[in-house]
Parts: C-alpha cells; structure tokens; sequence
C-alpha cells in the first residue's frame, strides 16, 4: 500500500508515483485527509488486504517523512526523505522492463549487529516493501534490474540499476554492467516502533535534527547578518573622524 497525506508537493508525488512503477505488488489510494492520518493508514492497508505499508507524509510543503509499517502489528520505522531526483528529472540512460523483478543489494553495513543492530530492522522493512512476491500476477517473469541499498552518514542511499548485457550474449550473462535508471532518494532514519505508526521506541537516532531547527539557526544567522552590518558602519564613521585628513596648505591653488 503506498499513500501520502493531503499537502504533498510535486516533487514527492512523482517520487510516490515512481516507486509504485518499480513494485508491481503496490496498491495506491487517495490521499488522506484526516487529523490522524496515520491511524486509516492501518484501516485502509486492512481493506485492500495488504500486510506492509508505504506513507508519505509531508510537513508545511517543504518536510517529507516516510513512513514503512508492517500492518496492523507492527514494526515501523520513520524516516526523513532528502535529496530526492525523481525518473524524469534525471534523464538517465537505463531502461529496464516495467514490472519486471528486482534484485536486492544490501551493503555490509546491514549486516553488522554488533555497532549498528537497528539495520537488521531497516533491511527487513526495506526487503518487505521491495521484494516482489514470488508468481505475483503483475509480475513480469524477468530480473533485469538491481535495487542497491547503501548505508553512508547515517542514510539509507537508494539507486536502481538495470542489468545490461553486451548484444548477443544475454543466454550466458558475460560481461554485464549496470546502468541507472533512477529515482535517487536519501532515508534518514529517525525512529523504530514496535507497533504500526506508533509504540514503543525500539531505536532513535541521536543524531538526527529536525528541519525546524535547522531553518531557525538559518534565520537567526540572517538577523545577526543585518546587525554586523549596522555595527561595521558605525566602526568606518568612528574610524573617519578619529583619522581625518588634515587640511593642506596647496589645496585650491589652481582655482586662484
């Protein structure tokens, strides 16, 4: 099930959009407007018979968190969604079959339950969300394309790659090479519940800072900006009059 609150911009509609092309199991409804949105996620996921959940919810037009839920139990995982490229903003040279089956790259990094045991979690979701079922009936019986998933600066990267083989030689697979297709997206991984868009906090980065925050420290260099400009004048004006030229003797001489 993939759905976005009311309020969504362009930018992330075509993201949704895109990614419900890449997952030929996807199911789409219209976008929630209700003061808890996240509680009909649930609803709505139970109605159309679907077991995991992909919410896109965004904040004063600009903020967009994404929501991965298994329904109606749970886990869930809340992310925060940045440096978004969408298909056709990209114009990349790949083109893999629409519908066609993926495969899943996960780096080593998810694998490492000793320093980072809440990737496990993520790389669960992540494989429930993408993979497709296996005699799905929308499901084109081909994999030519690789969905890579990269753990850098505490994010998730995302990038889909088609498989392409030199001409006459896709029966033996020689010589591949990858090629991407796009979307680019970013996950910032904010918080792990134990319940469907709620319960109790299984992870919460510490490192994490709210878009809020980070435009409040922006304005606040801006007002300061205006306030070194006031205090430089005053310092060019008090360091004129200490300094003034004194009058000299030849000044005006031509006029006479």
């Amino acid at each position: 099930m993939i759905l976005s609150s009311r309020g969504v911009t362009s930018r992330y509609r075509h993201l949704m959009l895109d990614i419900g092309t890449l997952i030929p199991h996807s199911k789409k409804d219209s976008k929630l407007d209700t003061k808890n949105p996240r509680d009909a996620v649930v609803e709505v996921a139970d109605m159309k018979s679907c077991s995991s959940a992909m919410f896109f919810e965004c904040r004063k037009r600009t903020d967009c968190y994404m929501w991965l839920a298994k329904v109606p139990e749970g886990p869930s995982v809340k992310f925060h969604v940045e440096n978004v490229h969408t298909m056709a903003e990209l114009k990349l040279t790949g083109n893999h079959l629409k519908f066609s089956r993926p495969a899943l790259h996960f780096d080593a990094s998810f694998d490492d339950t000793q320093t980072s045991p809440h990737l496990t979690h993520i790389k669960e979701m992540l494989t429930h969300v993408f993979t497709t079922p296996y005699k799905h009936h929308k499901m084109k019986p081909f994999l030519d394309h690789v969905f890579a998933f990269y753990w850098e600066d505490n994010r998730v990267w995302f990038r889909n790659y088609q498989i392409s083989y030199p001409e006459g030689k896709e029966a033996r697979g020689v010589g591949a090479t990858l090629v991407e297709t796009g979307p680019r997206l970013c996950l910032h991984p904010i918080k792990i519940f134990a319940g469907a868009f709620g319960g109790p906090t299984l992870y919460d980065d510490p490192t994490y800072v709210s878009p809020n925050v980070v435009r409040r420290e922006e304005k606040k260099k801006d007002q300061g900006k205006y306030q070194r400009k006031v205090e430089k004048k005053a310092e060019r004006k008090a360091h004129a009059r200490m300094n003034a030229l004194k009058p000299d003797e030849l000044d005006g001489w031509l006029k006479d």
